[in-house]
């Protein structure tokens, strides 16, 4: 009877024992969602462009004599880089010097009569306009001449040649192009409703700072500014242009390519909820809403912009909501549910335990 006694004693310990680890495995942590003031980061695909870039043309018609640099080389303003062959242009200044020569001793000669009376005025003015065509032409034949040697207009970097050495090329035809790579500018495109929010915070901030992802997904080590946004929205995408100025030091960046603007948003009273309480179905995210006789009940949400282990939401959600923060394999639709509520600046500050 004794044994009989222990045996029931040990049996209902136990199963008194399995109610608690089974009260204590349903019930459930839940939360609500917080409004805050936060400042999110954006992606924007963005084209970098040299601050100059510019085409070099020929000046005049000729055979391509010599070429000086290399594709990709860094070079110097005032640097020769192309020269076209100049046997006529200097011919033609030969013959300009000597007209010039013939013409002055022409003039002399005139104002040495007129001095003298033995000639009129009139006939001393034509000589002394005939001098000065001369000399016009003979200047005009210096630019000709000039016009063969092409100089870089400003410190950069050669492009690949269009031409080649020994290549007869026409007058404004393409040589190569020439690059500022000193620093860079960066257009991406904004949305008309974050340009509205960028412009009411411009009287805080007159120039926003913004950072590059580059194309292996590696961020550029130097910041950028927004310095200019274009007059215009484009009306079939309503998006408008910024402009933001990168420093380029290392001439890292060249002209031409892409990667992503990260621009820093300000958002006002912010839905907040963590990633770890919705669920996905057919793209579109869900969370379980905890009604008033404790049941889980599936509801959509409409996600404005994520942040690390955080989702703001535009749609969906009341301040008053209790959202389920973890378990959610555990339940199904309608499922009543035991469970513990967790102060939403409980839940932001543990994020990552959480997340876990």
């Amino acid at each position: 009877m004794i044994l009989s006694l222990c045996a029931l004693f040990l049996y209902t310990s136990c199963n008194s024992k399995k109610e608690e680890i089974k009260e204590e495995k349903t019930k459930f942590l839940v939360t609500t969602p917080i409004e805050r003031d936060t400042t999110i980061t954006k992606e924007y695909v963005s084209q970098i462009h040299s601050i100059q870039h510019i085409e070099l043309r020929a000046q005049e018609r000729g055979y391509l004599e010599k070429i000086y640099v290399d594709e990709g080389q860094t070079v110097k303003k005032g640097q020769l880089l192309f020269k076209i062959m100049p046997t006529l242009y200097e011919a033609e200044l030969k013959k300009a010097k000597a007209e010039v020569s013939f013409t002055e001793i022409e003039y002399k000669n005139t104002k040495r009569l007129s001095d003298g009376n033995v000639v009129s005025p009139n006939e001393l003015a034509m000589a002394k306009a005939k001098l000065e065509k001369a000399n016009a032409e003979m200047a005009l034949s210096q630019i000709h001449l000039k016009f063969t040697e092409i100089r870089a207009p400003f410190d950069g970097v050669i492009d690949k040649f269009h031409v080649r050495q020994g290549s007869l090329v026409d007058e404004g035809e393409l040589l190569t192009e020439l690059a500022d790579n000193s620093s860079m500018w960066v257009y991406y495109n904004v949305p008309e409703s974050e340009y509205l929010d960028y412009e009411s915070q411009a009287g805080k901030v007159s120039k926003m700072k913004v950072n590059l992802l580059m194309a292996n997904n590696q961020r550029f080590p130097y910041s950028g500014i927004v310095e200019t946004i274009e007059g215009d929205f484009d009306n079939e995408t309503g998006n408008i242009p910024f402009r933001a100025t990168f420093p380029n030091p290392k001439k890292l960046l060249r002209h031409g390519e892409t990667g992503s603007i990260e621009m820093p948003v300000e958002l006002k009273n912010a839905m907040l909820i963590p990633q770890k309480a919705t669920f996905e179905v057919l793209d579109k995210k869900y969370v379980y809403v905890i009604d008033k006789d404790n049941a889980v009940k599936s509801r959509e949400v409409v996600v404005a912009a994520e942040m690390p282990h955080l989702f703001v939401i535009k749609e969906g959600l009341k301040t008053t909501d209790k959202i389920l923060l973890e378990g959610l394999r555990l339940v199904k639709e309608n499922d009543k549910i035991e469970y513990q509520v967790v102060k939403p600046e409980a839940v932001l500050s543990n994020l990552e335990l959480y997340a876990e």
